[in-house]
């Protein structure tokens, strides 16, 4: 019986529930804060960009490959003010911006016992802009072009009861996009590159 002691100290507990597991899918909503970190060269009036925050909901998607393996497709839309700042011609309100960024991720996630998952990823981006409508007064045209850009991204999640759980993510985008106004008469070279934080529950099945 004595002999027995470490073993039992040293063997793993038995009552340990895989929070999600190879074969299941797991579907988040987040409430998301889009933070872009932006810069910009312009051509013809130089200056440079300024981009606004936006709160919006996102959805997720989860394919658990293995139980630590997992791929994760995420929508969202996300609305933008855009202005120019420091021009030859001052301070310019550009438009509204309306992008929708579909991200790939592959992630790792590692359980640490009953109620904590912790991961990181990467994948890729494509952001289309749905709308991209000018101000008007100087800026009487608007045009941003869809582009390809790497996603970086670390997040856990918490159990609560049954397939429920609590999930924070943080989200690195990095987009860069043409612009043109007037029709070509004013070109920029813009980088978005936003910071994407986001809390929101989490159903596995």
């Amino acid at each position: 019986m004595a002999a027995m002691v470490p073993v039992l100290i040293c063997a793993p507990d038995a009552s340990a529930q895989d929070m999600v597991k190879a074969g299941d899918f797991l579907l988040r909503g987040r409430a998301i804060l889009v933070a872009p970190d932006e810069s910009a060269t312009i051509s013809a009036i130089g200056g440079d960009v300024g981009i606004d925050n936006a709160v919006m909901p996102e959805l997720d998607l989860s394919y658990f490959i293995t139980d630590h393996l997992a791929v994760e497709l995420i929508a969202a839309v996300s609305p933008h003010d855009a202005r120019a700042k420091g021009t030859a011609l001052g301070d310019l309100e550009l438009g509204e911006l309306l992008l929708l960024p579909p991200t790939l991720t592959v992630q790792y996630h590692q359980q640490f016992g009953d109620y904590f998952k912790p991961y990181i990823g990467a994948g890729v981006n494509y952001t289309m802009f749905i709308k991209d409508k000018a101000e008007g007064g100087v800026v009487t045209q608007m045009k941003a072009r869809d582009s390809f850009g790497i996603a970086l991204q670390a997040g856990a999640d918490f159990a609560v009861k049954g397939p429920w759980m609590i999930n924070i993510d943080m989200k690195k985008l990095f987009l860069d996009t043409r612009v043109t106004l007037n029709d070509g008469a004013i070109e920029a070279n813009v980088d978005i590159d936003p910071w994407i934080f986001g809390i929101g529950v989490g159903y596995k099945f």
